[in-house]
């Protein structure tokens, strides 16, 4: 027989479960306040004590509820957080499985998709697929089957909270890590928000690309086009993060691709350019004066990215030589239109011409005795004193590549 003390506390439980019950909406949201206040960090064996272990009645009538309504947001960030307590429970991996029989997953992944939601509501609905996806790896594929990469890649890319997003990468990169059947698609998943419009979306799936590239080891060769472009971003930590993974990804089979690619980039055609003045203005001429075209903010990153790759590898700066780098380099040192364009690429060429004593010869031969050492003297400045013609002649020097390039470095290595 259960004692009086017992027989008690199962009362207030039926009372407080029959409140709930018949309570409106404004009376539950009270309830919800008075719980998470109460509740908050509790561990399973605690809330099971404070509802008289009958803590589960509870989270079903919270599931229930939240089934009914997510789609018209009563009362939803209380309600998530709520069950936000039961699922981070310390001891309590069955409030998580409860939560998953009634198909809490897919209610928390359609949540994402609906625009009249508020985003802190999405967010909290992110924190809940952390809780279930930090239970293991099963509930991590489960995630994953039940199209949540592909939703989660579109609310990253599309969202306007900042908060949100930086949950939504932890998550993600939660998903990337042992998760060996669904790591692949969670790794396209985030190549897929690169192409999007929010710098700070493209920023976090950088981060989370580099920090899963060991753990996918080779990449798609569908990877070279969205990252190359990123260089083109007017924000400079975006370009600074496409960097990073370009360094990451040069012990892989793409290597040779985004190298060539790079090089293409320094050397941009001329219609290019002024296909990208005259989709921004009628008077293309009148804003190119103004800021930089596109695809000058592309070609000085690519001469920044080519210097950083280069001074990390000697491998990887005798392949970019044999693909015409330092005459690209060169080409982007003349451009007069652009001085990112001018520094990014001297400052990398540089590096080539200390390395390489044949790329010393034929860099002075191009720039001539004075102008060289005005060059190797300053080479975040040396440009501006240079003038149309020997912008020209730079562009037109021909470079010629040694056969074999055993031996010809310097000997600073």
């Amino acid at each position: 027989m259960t004692s009086a003390k017992e027989q008690e506390a199962i009362r207030k439980l039926m009372v407080f479960l029959q409140e709930w019950d018949s309570a409106h909406r404004v009376a539950r949201s009270h309830i919800l306040n008075n719980f998470i206040r109460s509740n908050d960090g509790k561990t399973e064996p605690e809330l099971e004590l404070e509802f008289s272990q009958g803590a589960s009645l509870f989270l079903a009538r919270l599931t229930a509820w939240l089934r009914m309504t997510y789609m018209y947001s009563t009362c939803l960030n209380k309600l998530l957080k709520s069950i936000g307590i039961f699922l981070s429970a310390a001891s309590g991996r069955r409030y998580i499985i409860e939560f998953l029989e009634i198909g809490g997953v897919l209610i928390l992944l359609e949540i994402l998709g609906l625009t009249h939601l508020k985003e802190e509501d999405k967010r909290e609905s992110v924190k809940l697929l952390q809780l279930v996806a930090n239970a293991g790896r099963k509930y991590k594929e489960l995630i994953c089957e039940s199209y949540g990469v592909r939703s989660l890649a579109r609310f990253l890319a599309t969202s306007d909270s900042a908060e949100a997003q930086g949950e939504v990468q932890v998550l993600l990169d939660s998903l990337g890590r042992g998760n060996p059947k669904y790591k692949n698609q969670v790794y396209k998943g985030l190549i897929a928000v690169l192409p999007c419009a929010s710098p700070h979306a493209q920023k976090l799936a950088l981060q989370t690309l580099v920090t899963m590239q060991d753990v996918v080891g080779e990449a798609p060769s569908i990877l070279v086009e969205p990252v190359l472009s990123l260089l083109c971003s007017v924000h400079l930590e975006v370009q600074y993060e496409a960097i990073q993974l370009l360094k990451a990804l040069m012990a892989r089979q793409v290597r040779p691709a985004l190298l060539k690619g790079l090089v293409a980039l320094l050397t941009p055609p001329k219609e290019k350019v002024l296909t990208f003045c005259d989709q921004t203005t009628k008077d293309p001429t009148t804003l190119c004066q103004r800021e930089p075209v596109l695809v000058y903010i592309q070609q000085a990153a690519a001469a920044k990215a080519i210097g950083v790759l280069a001074q990390e590898s000697a491998d990887v700066a005798e392949e970019l030589i044999q693909m015409n780098a330092v005459h690209g380099l060169m080409v982007a040192v003349g451009n007069l239109d652009h001085a990112a364009s001018q520094r990014h690429a001297s400052i990398s060429l540089k590096y080539f011409v200390h390395t390489f004593p044949w790329v010393e010869e034929s860099v002075k031969a191009a720039l001539g005795p004075t102008l060289f050492q005005r060059f190797m003297d300053s080479p975040e400045t040396w440009y501006t004193q240079m003038d149309l013609i020997q912008a020209e002649e730079l562009a037109s020097t021909i470079v010629d590549i040694p056969r074999d390039m055993a031996g010809m470095q310097s000997t600073q290595g």
